[in-house]
């Protein structure tokens, strides 16, 4: 569910805060979060799988502010990392090893060793030339490295192509024929183990039958897996749980919250486990999006309005270097403003300030008549928003704060530019 509605004054709230007040005291542009809505996601989708012995490991890449992580380590979670970086995030947020598995196409040997001088749950390997690699590395440490093969099972899951990962162009994962022979392999490779099966077919998926695949392919190898004698610790069905980025609002504060997600955790959680309920292994889930992109909303100011050749822009503090995935991927984000106004709706360009034509927030969005400094809200930005924003143009990046009922939490300042030149 989504906490970010109009009061009766028409001015938009996060959980108990007014947005309008908190940015007389925060610069913007900032991401703010309702930890009220990132909460309920988690549990959401945790109790999704009922009695069944499973772990929810959040995909950091999504968003590693480590209040967050700090919540979800209490909260029970696991993690999904890729890269030493995430790896140390992780554990310093309170993350047990046993419950960090470790992905990724492109593994380094100082992160293949961190993982395993950490004793994480498992490296989910992309390759051949990975797991040599991890072989070799734990050889040299004198241990054995737990390992899953992460499958690619070539199934389209529709979406826009940068965030596909299951197909057989993608990078991936390993094709289903070489992955059925690694199964007897693995048994000969001295220090290595095989401790599961991963299989995570992309990102943003809102249909049902994309997640009935991936339970059935998992169910299929895991069989093979077991007669070959092989003891599976877990079975890693990724995650790619699709969110909605429309109606990200409520209108009044007594209506019903909006739905943040594009499907029901318990129907995906149901097609998934259809196939596995005879096998014991624990099952992992990895969402990420789904966890917090329903939780913010990037906060601008409007600098300038200005009209050419018939087209309406609104120039906005926040740009390409804060939420890089309109330019990026073609995503659309609801933007909204902050103080509901009467009148008659204007079609805008809502553009940032960097030096590239491409730098933009929404296009051809009707909003009421703009003027310099009005605030906007720029919806579902909790995932891949931060986690992917960048200095470019010498831009500091944006503060962080969260918001739990009427406490406000600065969980990271605005950037310093000091910071960006010591750099």
């Amino acid at each position: 569910m989504v906490h970010f509605y109009y009061a009766g004054d028409s001015r938009m709230r996060c959980e108990d805060v007014s947005i309008v007040t908190l940015a007389q005291k925060i610069e913007t542009p900032f991401y703010l979060y309702s930890r009220r809505t990132y909460r309920e996601n988690f549990h959401e989708i945790d109790a999704a799988f009922g009695a069944q012995r499973h772990c929810i490991c959040y995909a950091l890449k999504a968003n590693s502010n480590p209040d967050i992580l700090r919540d979800f380590a209490a909260w029970g979670a696991g993690a999904d990392v890729v890269s030493a970086g995430e790896l140390q995030l992780a554990l310093k947020a309170g993350i047990p090893a046993s419950r960090i598995v470790f992905a990724g196409v492109g593994k380094r040997d100082d992160e293949i060793l961190a993982g395993l001088q950490a004793g994480i749950r498992g490296f989910n390997v992309e390759s051949d030339a990975e797991l040599a690699v991890i072989n070799d590395i734990a050889r040299q440490q004198n241990c054995v490295a737990p390992v899953a093969l992460r499958i690619n099972p070539n199934i389209d899951i529709h979406g826009h192509p940068y965030i596909s990962t299951g197909r057989q162009a993608d990078k991936f994962g390993i094709e289903l024929p070489r992955a059925q022979a690694l199964l007897t392999e693995i048994k000969n490779i001295s220090h290595v183990r095989l401790a599961g099966l991963h299989m995570h077919i992309g990102s943003q998926i809102v249909e049902t039958a994309s997640f009935a695949s991936v339970g059935k392919v998992m169910a299929e190898l895991a069989a093979q897996a077991i007669a070959l004698g092989h003891r599976l610790d877990y079975l890693d069905l990724g995650g790619g749980l699709g969110v909605i980025y429309e109606n990200a609002l409520r209108l009044a504060p007594n209506t019903e919250p909006a739905a943040g997600l594009a499907l029901s955790p318990a129907e995906v959680a149901r097609l998934l486990m259809a196939p596995l309920k005879d096998f014991d292994s624990e099952i992992l889930f990895e969402p990420g999006r789904a966890l917090v992109a329903s939780s913010s909303a990037l906060i601008t100011r409007v600098l300038y309005t200005k009209e050419a050749q018939g087209k309406k822009f609104v120039i906005v503090d926040a740009g390409m270097s804060d939420l890089i995935r309109p330019s990026l991927y073609q995503a659309h984000h609801q933007i909204a403003p902050v103080d509901l106004m009467p009148g008659k709706m204007q079609t805008y360009d809502v553009v940032g300030p960097i030096c590239e034509s491409g730098d933009f927030l929404g296009k051809d969005r009707m909003l009421p008549l703009m003027r310099r400094g009005d605030l906007l809200a720029v919806m579902t930005a909790g995932a891949y928003g931060f986690s992917l924003s960048s200095n470019y143009n010498a831009r500091p990046r944006p503060a962080e704060v969260i918001v739990d009922g009427d406490e406000i939490h600065v969980s990271r300042p605005r950037q310093k530019l000091e910071t960006i030149w010591e750099a």
